[in-house]
């Protein structure tokens, strides 16, 4: 999927060409060589790191929250991104033009996206540390978001259509305009997260059953908690700042693993979350080029009309298999 996502597009490179371009060597085509190193390459592998880390912190949610439902934005913290990138977008008209110039450009987005996403962790963090019901830390969690999408909303109401546009198009999701600078930086931060994640599998197992039967075995659930939340936090929280708000892939991966395997063994659904989070966002993201079109459909949209028939019809055949 990887080489296919490469080679699919508004120009078809064939598999020979993208190989050779990867392993060092030339392609055919001087333009064809540009188009691989310079815009595919990059985008395959932010689709990789977007993928992997979204699938695994909404693993960690699922089993922390004991909720199906829940997933890698349950804390608020992509409403917290998006709450940082209205104030840019939707407030830069209120700044002098020079300032106005700076604060609208990527890295003043991704910015601001980070300044939001880590005042919710921040804030989430604290909470988590003063209460020890974990359901009520989901619950400020779901607040926060709100609070969030209402402020949101009141910037949106007062702003004009152009600023409305580019705040749309920010919240549709985009994994083709980060320059390799980012991407080392996504990447340290995925890795951190997914070694976080890594190294809370014990403690995940020990989750399934219950918090009192995870204490009887002598977890210390708080310090536990405080990890897997600080994992989901730095993997949500820095995909959101640099990719924008995925939707989907972290809410229905973990449950594909589930039923592919056929087991509640984290050390089993963390490598193989990892592996489908990858592999399904690789499949969006080749949709969303529309190979031999002009035209790139949005890959939010891509990710939940092509997931969700998915995981409807695991969940029939699995029924179907029990009756």
């Amino acid at each position: 999927m990887f080489f296919a996502n490469i080679s699919l597009g508004s120009i078809t490179i064939p598999f020979k060409e993208v190989y050779h371009s990867l392993i060092g060597g030339h392609a055919s085509k001087s333009t064809w060589e540009y188009i691989i190193i310079n815009y595919r390459l990059p985008k395959a592998v932010t689709v990789i790191l977007v993928g992997t880390g979204l699938s695994v912190s909404g693993l960690l949610m699922q089993t922390l929250f004991r909720n199906p439902l829940a997933g890698p934005y349950v804390l608020g913290l992509s409403s917290g991104a998006s709450l940082g990138v209205a104030f840019t977008i939707l407030g830069a008209g209120l700044l002098p033009a020079f300032l106005q110039e700076i604060v609208l450009s990527p890295y003043g987005i991704v910015l601001a996206s980070t300044i939001g996403s880590s005042l919710v962790l921040l804030a989430v963090l604290l909470v988590s540390i003063r209460l020890r019901d974990t359901m009520t830390i989901l619950i400020v969690g779901l607040m926060f978001g709100s609070l969030s999408t209402a402020i949101v909303g009141t910037l949106s109401f007062f702003s004009t259509a152009e600023q409305l546009q580019k705040f749309t198009f920010w919240s549709l999701g985009n994994l083709g305009n980060l320059s390799w600078t980012s991407i080392v930086i996504l990447f340290v931060c995925v890795i951190t997260g997914l070694l976080l994640s890594l190294a809370s599998i014990k403690a995940l197992n020990a989750l399934l059953l219950g918090e009192n039967y995870a204490r009887s075995l002598g977890l210390n659930y708080n310090k536990a908690r405080l990890i897997i939340i600080l994992a989901t936090s730095i993997l949500a929280g820095s995909i959101t700042a640099f990719a924008g708000p995925i939707a989907f892939i972290g809410l229905a991966v973990p449950h594909i693993a589930k039923l592919v395997f056929q087991t509640s063994n984290h050390t089993i659904l963390f490598w193989s979350t990892l592996l489908f989070g990858a592999i399904i966002m690789l499949i969006c993201d080749t949709i969303s080029q529309v190979p031999g079109g002009e035209i790139t459909l949005p890959i939010n949209a891509v990710t939940s009309i092509f997931g969700a028939p998915i995981v409807i019809w695991l969940l029939l055949r699995k029924q179907k298999m029990v009756g």
